[in-house]
């Protein structure tokens, strides 16, 4: 064969040998794995048993990439950035690896040659629901980019038993479900338990003097949980890097106890058990009680203690010494959650491996970089004092004397400011006193990023003034990015397709190249294949929601799209305030001329968050009200996905025309789904807030629909004294609007179930929906009026998605390697065989 091993990946995989994959041999080792792996036949197989060969047969031919890309790490001692993230939100792993390989046209004939459907044997696949949502989808982005910049990293965190739940809708309200993703197994992971780990919760420490005379610490834990590591390949976009992702499962030391069983306590037993799993069992347990807070912290102190000893074992395998840690390593902080490791790596170095203070303080923070993913202070974790003393007594000792020292700095630098030193202090002291995770993060970090230009200046001048005046120089902005791999070639395949006959294929490595559909913007066949492309996905999507909901939603209406987490800030209930307002006017006017819409809502709210599941509701009962109304069919029709998620995500992106993008002014630290909306050729209507500021000015202003408040203007108007009842007395169609969801209009009479919606808006009004509203409906007069010329539409369209560049991951992560980590690309040479 005359091609290269190393030239294989841009033409399909290589066999391990020197053989080109074959349509036969693929279709072979499918079968094989049906009969030695799942142990069928094809007359007894189920289309799920063909899944799971399919993803064995895939996954065979990921090893080569996968061992090579060790081989080479370990051989070379490669700097490795260490992802930690309490969420990885991956989706589904059969077609991105497909694609990744090169082989998704093969692998679809060669299952048809099979009698089977490719697209029918990916929706077998149970997506693993280990994330809530931007943060966890933003992680999963990030593995993808470095693999495909060919940057050595491995993702750490928590394979957990049961994620993020299963929403479905009932009367109208969120029922969470249990998310049994493992039910049929994952064929995408290796369990290595050649490599677990000891983490020590609760118990005492005790001073003591070791052999050389130097006084030290011993914790002695109260109990001990073993971590045991699921590997997963992460595979780059056809290059021969196959990075990890490796998420720790909680197991006991010792599952059964025969002696306790046999004095006839069967439940002690197992109990061990039971307690130590408990750590992976689920995403985000309930943390209300005291005992889920205690499990919360458990949680993030396992899986951080479980991946900083799998990097002291890489480098004991790897022969470096212990005190170029920070030069193996670049270890980044995924928000708040994994910022005990912090204290924890002081611990490894300082108390098991005898370091001096100074010399493992010096290691820690050129280790960690930090990235903030929040503006809201509630959602800056913190833990009380007695919670984290009970659980982790040696790391609230560890963290007085980082924050003695600290201070004794910051009195230094701030001379007689003791409010200064109250804010710095990794203890907030107002009240019961409570260890600020942010503030120790920061502390132990050596660089400190926010997520959007507008989201880091806020940083600066607000949650995190105080570290800002203190150490500027750590600060920098990294703008969130997704990946173009699934979220335009793979989810939007005509697209896709489209764009590479205009102008090659480059631009799935390269998204800055996307800037050369520029020149079809005008070109009127171009605008009719871009919008035939788009009617066909709203078919698709129309089609899932029939079957979903019982809805029947018109593929010509415009498709009008806010899926996202429910939250106030979000201000879905926004939206609703206008298609109550448009249902309104043609009750009034049946006359009136408007533009058909669809609006499509998806999204979760957390189980303990009333407000946001009486926001659900509120879609719900709005949308049963208008879509049996014969008065405005055809006009309007209000539909809500349950169970918004990643694979969802891959229908809905590419036939959305609109995408709301309505949060609060200062409240939105990015947003990724704005960028996945204008990837997919959606026009964004948008506050100036977080990422959407950025992707008005790529875009062009005349290719968006900005409006609303700017964050300053949230806070002079909130400062100067915010009436909203006063906003609402004044505004005909608002207080109409309210008025019918107050009055029970859409609860059928019921005027008490909205009640703490409405009389929160006209009271408080924190997010400062009836100030923005009327900014809001005017620039939806505008959207409607620009929707009615196609022309004008489609081009808006080709030049969002040419100019859609900057919002890549790959982008994101050529900052932090260059900037934070300095990370070097290290390409990968397949190994021969021997």
């Amino acid at each position: 064969m005359s091609a290269s091993v190393l030239d294989l990946p841009e033409r399909g995989l290589a066999e391990t040998a020197q053989v080109e994959l074959s349509r036969e041999a693929f279709k072979q080792a499918l079968l094989d794995n049906l009969f030695c792996v799942q142990g069928k036949t094809p007359a007894l197989a189920t289309l799920h048993d063909y899944y799971m060969a399919l993803a064995y047969a895939v996954r065979d031919r990921m090893m080569h990439r996968w061992i090579s890309t060790a081989d080479t790490y370990t051989s070379h001692g490669s700097r490795t950035v260490s992802y930690l993230s309490a969420e990885f939100l991956m989706g589904p792993q059969l077609g991105n690896n497909l694609m990744n390989l090169g082989i998704l046209q093969l692998a679809r004939e060669s299952v048809a040659d099979l009698g089977l459907d490719l697209d029918l044997l990916m929706e077998c696949e149970d997506e693993p629901g280990l994330g809530n949502g931007g943060l966890g989808r933003l992680a999963a982005c990030f593995l993808d980019s470095m693999a495909t910049l060919e940057i050595p990293s491995i993702g750490y965190g928590i394979r957990y038993e049961f994620g993020i739940f299963h929403q479905e809708i009932a009367d109208g309200w969120q029922v969470e479900r249990t998310d049994k993703w493992l039910s049929f197994g994952n064929p995408w992971e290796i369990v290595r338990p050649e490599w677990a780990v000891e983490v020590g919760l609760g118990g005492h420490t005790e001073p003591y003097t070791d052999g050389d005379g130097r006084a030290r610490v011993r914790w002695i834990p109260h109990r001990i949980v073993n971590g045991v590591p699921y590997d997963t390949p992460i595979l780059g976009y056809r290059v021969n890097t196959a990075n990890t992702l490796r998420l720790w499962r909680a197991e006991a030391p010792e599952s059964f106890d025969f002696a306790v069983f046999n004095r006839g306590d069967y439940y002690g037993a197992v109990q061990q058990k039971i307690v130590s799993e408990n750590l992976s069992k689920v995403l985000y347990p309930n943390d209300e009680a005291i005992q889920g807070k205690e499990l919360r912290l458990e949680q993030q102190y396992f899986f951080v203690c479980c991946s900083l000893k799998d990097m002291l074992r890489i480098l004991r395998v790897q022969q470096i010494p212990l005190s170029r840690f920070h030069e193996k390593f670049a270890v980044q902080l995924n928000d708040t959650h994994p910022a005990i490791a912090v204290a924890e790596l002081m611990r490894l170095l300082v108390d098991e491996h005898a370091l001096d203070w100074n010399t493992a303080w010096s290691i820690t923070r050129r280790t960690f970089a930090y990235t903030n993913h929040t503006l809201l202070p509630e959602a800056l974790e913190h833990w009380s004092l007695p919670v984290f003393a009970k659980v982790l007594p040696r790391h609230l000792e560890i963290i007085y004397e980082i924050n003695a020292r600290f201070l004794d700095e910051v009195r230094v630098r701030f001379l007689g400011d003791p409010g200064r030193i109250a804010r710095l202090s990794l203890i907030d002291e107002h009240g019961p006193r409570y260890v600020r995770m942010a503030n120790l993060a920061c502390v132990g970090s050596h660089a400190i990023n926010g997520v959007a230009a507008l989201h880091t200046q806020l940083l600066k001048e607000s949650v995190l003034e105080d570290f800002h005046d203190f150490c500027p120089e750590k600060f920098s902005n990294k703008t969130n990015g997704v990946t173009p791999r699934r979220w335009l070639s793979l989810a939007n395949p005509r697209l896709a397709a489209l764009i590479c006959e205009a102008i090659g294929d480059g631009w799935v490595r390269d998204l800055d190249r996307l800037r050369e559909l520029e020149r079809f913007a005008d070109d009127r066949a171009f605008q009719d294949s871009w919008w035939q492309i788009k009617r066909a996905n709203k078919e698709d999507l129309a089609a899932h929601a029939r079957e979903r909901t019982g809805v029947a939603i018109d593929p010509d209406s415009l498709f009008d799209v806010q899926v996202k987490r429910i939250h106030e800030y979000k201000r879905q209930h926004l939206n609703v305030l206008h298609i109550v307002a448009l249902y309104h006017r043609l009750k009034r006017d049946p006359g009136a001329e408007i533009v058909p819409r669809t609006f499509i809502f998806g999204g979760k709210a957390a189980p303990g968050y009333h407000i946001a599941k009486l926001i659900i509701k509120l879609v719900n009962a709005v949308g049963e009200v208008v879509n049996r109304d014969p008065a405005v069919r055809g006009r309007l029709k209000v539909v809500f996905l349950a169970n918004f998620n990643v694979k969802n995500g891959q229908r809905v992106y590419p036939a959305a025309e609109l995408s709301e993008q309505i949060s609060t002014a200062g409240k939105e630290a990015s947003g990724t789904g704005n960028m996945k909306f204008c990837m997919n050729g959606a026009l964004t209507i948008g506050t100036p807030d977080g990422a959407n500021i950025e992707i008005q000015r790529e875009v062009g202003a005349e290719n968006f629909f900005m409006f609303g408040l700017t964050a300053r203007e949230v806070a002079e108007l909130r400062a100067g004294g915010y009436r909203p009842a006063q906003l609402c007395a004044g505004n005909d169609e608002l207080r109409a609007a309210l008025e019918l969801i107050g009055d029970g209009f859409f609860s059928r009479g019921d005027a008490a179930q909205f009640r703490p919606l409405v009389e929160g808006l006209l009271h408080w009004d924190t997010y400062m929906l009836l100030a923005d509203f009327q900014s809001y409906l005017d620039c939806q007069a505008e959207v409607a009026r620009v929707y009615g010329d196609a022309r004008r539409w489609s081009r808006m369209s080709i030049l969002n998605v040419a100019r859609s560049g900057a919002f890549s991951s790959d982008r994101t992560i050529r900052e932090y390697a260059d900037e934070i980590w300095r990370a070097p690309r290290v390409p990968i040479r397949l190994l021969q065989p021997e």
